[in-house]
């Protein structure tokens, strides 16, 4: 049996890779299998070339690998392609005749999905799904259930019809295990959860207690909407689609504004509209939680593609002085208690707080542990609706030792809330005072920021006591950096990743870097973390390892990079 294995289904967009990718992932995490698996596809409806890739282990796995294992070309194009990423003992299965492959060569292993399936295109990802099934092994019980779930709305009798041509494509698979043995090592995985990182996002939003999301559908952010729509009826949420950023932000601090926990998604054409909804948010001291789903850009950029190219933007989004918190989850783990801490700390400090998280992330799929719901804590900063009533000379903007308001919810008092985006005074009406002017700034900026500094998040490490070079990095590189420098440890290496950059956990940081080679491992051109790390601590990183493609690091790229530093 193999430690793990890699498969690639590949073919044009339209042909059913999502529902043969996400089929196959709940099949393979109900058989026992750790997956991790992403999706490269291209910002059209039809056409072009896809393809759903899954890493199958034995142990935990949660990035990519260069090579592939098999490749399931969906389209003759795919397997000239895709090729180039198969390994000299790969497997290429596909439909000899159905293509008009006119030499196959001794990789490609000649199956008739085109007759497994009737002689209907439709179907052959189910053929496909239950020839692998075969291979490697997988109770067909399994496989089939699924395919009940997948179809059901759809009718019986297209139920039944995928069932059959799985079964038929099973039946040969078990044929082809002679081969090529790709069964793998089972593991726990099946009592696990199965979710992406827009997935997490969304039930970390719903476990918080947001009951209001608003957003104009932006890739890759858009599934967090879907999400939270799908519970919206069982959970008391208010979903509402924008007709812009520029809406959907400042419905959302509207929302806020009257009490209830709300939330916005976009990408960063999107979060550019929304930088005047931000500054009100910070002005008016109004709690907003907005995620920032990267792609590259400008402009539209790719907008199907992966980069971590707002951070700069981000960091210093809205104009004016004042606080505002900057979360980068970099697991599936830390999509769902950083959402909930998003809310926290919004809440709790009445200012905006961003999320940001990338395609790649967003995307990607990982069995994942059940989160423990005990050890979450969900507080509310409100007062009260029982204590409002006796309020008096309510101050929206009371000046206090720790830059904290209370804040109270329209209707819930007798007196009136007045809030402006002007300047204002303690009771919020308008006002040009210089005095006035320097408390307020003070009590937005200085004072907030000295409150978020005891709440900091700080980085994560692994082996920085033992190393001489270290590497750094922030979000969705967390998981391939983990793996290459665990496996790199007999080479003194170790790594180091930032879930919060702003406020900026430099007291933290310093000690783990101070005296050590250091670089950064990034998804864009600039080396924006780099820039912020000798900003903010005065020490220059030594280089960066960059990647601004559109793709993620795989594993195999990243220790390449590493082992150049090394040397």
């Amino acid at each position: 049996m193999k430690e793990e294995l890699t498969i690639r289904i590949a073919g044009e967009a339209g042909q059913g890779l999502a529902t043969i990718g996400s089929s196959l992932c709940i099949i393979v995490k109900k058989a026992g299998f750790n997956l991790f698996a992403n999706q490269d596809y291209m910002s059209r409806i039809r056409g072009g070339n896809n393809f759903f890739q899954i890493r199958i282990s034995a142990k935990p796995v949660s990035a990519i690998k260069e090579k592939i294992d098999i490749l399931i070309p969906l389209d003759k194009e795919s397997i000239g392609l895709h090729k180039k990423d198969c390994s000299d003992d790969s497997l290429i299965l596909a439909d000899v005749k159905h293509y008009g492959i006119e030499k196959p060569d001794d990789s490609i292993i000649d199956i008739p999905f085109f007759e497994i399936s009737s002689g209907n295109n439709t179907y052959i990802n189910t053929a496909a799904i239950g020839c692998l099934g075969g291979m490697m092994d997988i109770d067909f019980v399994l496989i089939e259930n699924v395919l009940k779930t997948a179809f059901e709305k759809k009718g019986e009798t297209i139920v039944q019809k995928n069932i059959h041509i799985a079964k038929t494509g099973y039946e040969y698979g078990k044929k082809l295990q002679k081969a090529g043995d790709i069964r793998i090592k089972p593991s726990t995985a099946k009592e696990e959860l199965l979710l992406n990182g827009n997935e997490a996002i969304a039930l970390g939003a719903m476990k918080a207690g947001m009951k209001f999301y608003c957003a104009y559908p932006m890739t890759p952010s858009t599934s967090i909407m879907n999400t939270i729509a799908h519970f919206a009826h069982d959970y008391g949420i208010l979903v509402e689609q924008a007709e812009d950023e520029i809406a959907a932000v400042n419905m959302a601090i509207g929302a806020s504004a009257a009490g209830v926990r709300s939330m916005t998604g976009t990408s960063g054409g999107g979060f550019a509209l929304m930088q005047e909804g931000i500054s009100l948010a910070g002005m008016t001291e109004t709690p907003v939680v907005i995620v920032d789903s990267q792609r590259p850009g400008p402009a539209t950029g790719f907008p199907t593609r992966t980069e971590q190219g707002d951070l700069n933007f981000v960091i210093h989004a809205g104009h004016g002085d004042f606080a505002k918190a900057v979360f980068c989850p970099g697991t599936i783990e830390e999509c769902f208690s950083l959402t909930i801490k998003a809310f926290h700390i919004a809440d709790k400090y009445q200012i905006p707080v961003i999320i940001m998280t990338d395609q790649h992330l967003a995307d990607s799929i990982r069995n994942t542990p059940v989160f423990d719901h005990e050890k979450i804590s969900i507080q509310s900063y409100r007062i009260p609706k029982n204590e409002s009533l006796s309020i008096k000379d309510y101050k929206r903007y009371r000046l206090t030792d720790n830059g904290i308001s209370p804040r109270a919810v329209f209707s819930w008092i007798d007196d009136v809330i007045y809030t402006d985006s002007d300047e204002h005074t303690e009771e919020g009406h308008i006002t040009e005072s210089e005095e006035t002017r320097n408390v307020m700034v003070e009590k937005r900026f200085f004072k907030r920021y000295k409150e978020l500094e005891k709440e900091i998040i700080p980085p994560s490490y692994f082996n920085t006591e033992n190393a001489d070079i270290l590497f750094l990095g922030f979000g969705s590189t967390h998981n391939v950096l983990k793996e290459v420098c665990e496996s790199l440890k007999e080479e003194n290496t170790g790594y180091i990743h930032l879930s919060q950059v702003w406020p900026f956990p430099k007291d933290q940081l310093i000690p783990l870097i101070k005296d050590k080679r250091i670089y950064t491992v990034e998804n864009n051109a600039g080396a924006q973390l780099a820039g912020l790390i000798s900003r903010e601590t005065g020490i220059k990183p030594e280089g960066s390892i960059l990647k601004y493609d559109g793709r993620p690091f795989s594993v195999d790229l990243l220790k390449r990079e590493i082992m150049r530093r090394i040397k």
